[in-house]
């Protein structure tokens, strides 16, 4: 067992648990146009103001009749034409039928359209081939959506599915929860601005590049700090800023035992840590707490172990203070691992993983090769991580593993 895989560690889960037991909804409510509404989460039920459809329309291209009346005869009169949004408003007797287009309304009496490819039309004589039943190709009123339904519950995010919905009932604002606004930063002496010519012992700062990617799918309105140096008092001066602007703080780096390490030590300063060092890999140094009325997330500086973290405990995080009640952790399904993972046991490991799917409708999973939490390139080239439990040890070709997908945050 490594130095990083020291008993008494957290559990992934139990530092989850507690997250997602102290974290609740913003309060805050205002109402956004349709047009604004995409990725906003519902502050309140949803209900239909109309019927939909509003009025009996017809399924198909044909005539419109009163069922009955093809009980004596096979042959109807024409008496006129129904066109999506033209209704015939004319009058028609026993013995005739309307010619009737796809969604337009039911002429008043009729109850069936008899599709135009089961007739026969000779002038204003059509003949029918069949004898319908009554409601047969007619859609009627509320067939879809009734008036009062409850379309979209309270705390669901607005996606492209639903935005056509909204649009349909003639939707033109909803009330939405707040944003969370998060206020992120990378801390570190040895960083620099992309774009810029590195110097001996420096690299550039990625990580707020993912940090921001990924705060603003989960749908965060963000704050980006930019690069605080290892000054006690330059990163002192960015909590404050965070703790007045944000709901949530967001650091890399700072959170681990070296010697310029200061960010755990203003957390405990200024605020309260909830918890420290969990059993995970990579990510092990993440910090959890609260300053004043924000939320403070401490992630680890090496990037990947930055955005597992993120991806791990802060996105479920933030949903629930969005008020996103539907939110759907990524999904996890078994595979065969088809390559060697080096692991110990000590730590759950997120590895990152290629699937695919093999000739017989199995999942299979191979490493992406380097696995360590600074080498970024495996990263791109996954599409999922290889969840490999706590107390595992190494993995053989052939075995069972739970791989996790990646959700849409990461395309």
């Amino acid at each position: 067992m490594g130095c990083c895989d020291a008993p008494g560690l957290m559990p992934v889960e139990t530092a989850l648990n507690k997250i997602l037991a102290d974290v609740k909804p913003l309060e805050a409510v205002s109402a956004v146009s349709l047009s604004d509404a995409m990725g906003r989460v519902t502050a309140e039920d949803i209900l239909s103001p109309i019927n939909v459809p509003p009025f009996a329309n017809s399924a198909m291209d044909g005539y419109a009749i009163r069922s009955q009346d093809l009980n004596t005869t096979d042959t109807l009169v024409l008496a006129g034409k129904s066109f999506a949004g033209i209704p015939f408003a004319g009058k028609w007797s026993e013995g005739q039928c309307i010619r009737i287009m796809t969604g337009a309304q039911m002429p008043e009496g009729a109850d069936s359209v008899v599709m135009q490819e089961e007739t026969e039309a000779n002038d204003d004589q059509i003949r029918f081939l069949i004898k319908p039943l009554a409601d047969d190709n007619v859609r009627p009123i509320g067939d879809d959506v009734r008036l009062g339904d409850v379309v979209i519950a309270k705390g669901t995010r607005i996606t492209a599915r639903e935005m056509p919905l909204l649009a349909s009932l003639g939707v033109a604002t909803i009330n939405v929860i707040a944003r969370p606004k998060a206020a992120f930063f990378s801390t570190g002496d040895e960083l620099r601005p992309v774009g810029e010519p590195l110097e001996a012992g420096q690299i550039y700062d990625s990580n707020r590049y993912g940090i921001r990617a990924l705060l603003e799918k989960f749908g965060c309105d963000v704050i980006d700090l930019g690069i605080i140096p290892d000054c006690p008092e330059k990163l002192r001066e960015a909590f404050v800023k965070a703790t007045n602007e944000a709901d949530v703080m967001i650091t890399s780096g700072g959170v681990s035992v070296g010697e310029a390490d200061y960010t755990k030590d203003i957390l405990d300063e200024q605020g309260e840590i909830g918890f420290w060092k969990i059993a995970m890999k990579p990510g092990k140094p993440f910090a959890f707490g609260t300053i004043e009325n924000t939320w403070f997330c401490g992630l680890p500086g090496n990037p990947v172990s930055a955005m597992l973290t993120l991806y791990q405990l802060v996105q479920p995080m933030l949903a629930q203070l969005s008020g996103h009640s539907q939110y759907q952790p990524p999904q996890r399904i078994k595979a065969k691992a088809t390559t060697f993972f080096k692991k110990r046991p000590g730590r759950t490991d997120f590895q990152r993983g290629i699937y695919q799917i093999n000739p017989d409708g199995q999942f299979e999973v191979a490493t992406t090769g380097n696995q360590g939490s600074g080498a970024f390139s495996s990263m791109h080239q996954a599409n999922c991580f290889v969840v490999l439990e706590q107390e595992r040890g190494q993995i053989m070709p052939s075995e069972d593993v739970t791989i996790e997908l990646f959700n849409h945050t990461l395309y």
